[in-house]
């Protein structure tokens, strides 16, 4: 059994008691023959306060279903309704323990109809009370925690594939290497295989270390005042080099003078991988468009390509990590698939958001919104060309 499983155990047993004291008091519940029961007396106010106050959820069923005594974690976790347990799942378990007597602990996967809100997944201690059919059942909202575990199994397991690819490449290629020692044009092309494969290793591992402090406890300790125009061009000069290579003109326009707050190692290297996407994601020879503007007391710098676009199935997920809507266009581009999950949490440590917009065959829009500086100015809109 689990830490947790445990902790929940003795809540469970201390709740169990107090349910009963305030089901015997209230329905002056009584055994039908042996010795006179000992009288528990009153219940004092701090218990039901208690009992409310625990995020755990608490019922008590009595023999027809209904319950006779619920929290108000029951009530807004979505258990409870109308004083009946709304889940049809927990009312089967709440049966079958009546039946056998037994104890029960299970996690559950819930589901009721879409106007009704309730958690998608749940643990539930059921216990028997008393003589006359009562059930205590105890409820833990267990979504989060699986999510969490979901992608933390994800992550591991992508990651460990995103090393082995180019791990592996690697050592083919040192082998193709060894055994064309007498041939210079190949030992040169193998050369510069292994040398794209150590690049795209080291991306992956630098981007790895990125998000692990992005995902820190203080990823943002000193924020600073950053110019924006800056970020811009510090992000448009690491991308010029691949960028020339395939012939794409970054263009660079909109407001000039806005400020925000924060880390610019940080905005630089999310509007930086903003625009490697783009760049990757677009043919030769065609362009991409670096806007920024002051809208709404908020500061938006877009990027806008003329590539394939992103199917709308995929819109939703193209911020997770190693989601990719094209894999092979991907792998084929050395990207890590890590690159837009960094720039969705360098958005939310600066308190603002990305988003997107595209149409399969019409381009992406990728823009990245943050909250102002107090000194934050603008100035006419311009453009021109990076």
């Amino acid at each position: 059994m689990t830490v947790l499983g445990v902790l929940l155990g003795l809540v469970a047993g201390l709740l169990l008691g107090a349910a009963l004291v305030l089901l015997r008091e209230r329905r002056r519940v009584r055994p039908a023959a042996g010795p006179a029961p000992v009288e528990a007396g009153p219940v004092p106010p701090s218990s039901v306060e208690v009992i409310d106050a625990l995020p755990v959820a608490i019922a008590v069923l009595d023999s027809g279903d209904a319950v006779v005594l619920a929290n108000r974690s029951a009530v807004e976790l979505g258990v409870v309704r109308g004083g009946r347990v709304v889940v049809a799942e927990l009312r089967r378990l709440v049966r079958d323990v009546r039946r056998t007597g037994a104890a029960q602990e299970v996690e559950v996967e819930v589901a009721v109809a879409r106007r009704v809100r309730v958690p998608e997944a749940v643990r539930v201690r059921l216990v028997p009370v008393g003589d006359h059919g009562h059930v205590a059942l105890l409820v833990e909202d267990v979504t989060e925690p699986r999510r969490v575990e979901a992608v933390r199994r994800d992550f591991v397991a992508n990651v460990s594939h995103e090393l082995k690819t180019p791990v592996g490449a690697m050592a083919l290629l040192a082998e193709a290497l060894q055994d064309a020692s007498h041939d210079p044009d190949a030992v040169q092309r193998f050369a510069g295989r292994v040398q794209h494969e150590a690049g795209r290793l080291a991306r992956l591992v630098q981007e790895l270390i990125d998000l692990s402090r992005l995902q820190g406890a203080d990823p943002l300790p000193e924020p600073t005042l950053v110019p924006v125009d800056r970020v811009v061009a510090e992000a448009v000069d690491r991308t010029r080099t691949a960028a020339g290579a395939r012939g794409i003109e970054i263009v660079r326009g909109g407001e000039r003078d806005l400020t925000v707050r924060g880390s610019e190692t940080q905005l630089v290297t999310a509007v930086g991988n903003l625009i490697e996407n783009a760049v990757h994601y677009s043919p030769e020879h065609t362009r991409v468009a670096v806007a920024v503007r002051g809208i709404e007391g908020a500061v938006e710098i877009s990027v806008t390509d003329q590539g394939i676009g992103i199917a709308e199935k995929d819109l939703e997920r193209v911020f997770e990590r190693f989601y990719r809507a094209d894999p092979a266009r991907s792998r084929a581009t050395g990207g890590t698939g890590l690159g837009l999950a960094i720039v969705k949490h360098v958005a939310t440590n600066h308190g603002g958001e990305v988003s997107v917009w595209s149409v399969e065959g019409s381009g992406s829009t990728f823009t990245l919104r943050l909250p102002p500086s107090a000194e934050a100015t603008t100035t006419t809109p311009e453009g021109d060309t990076a």
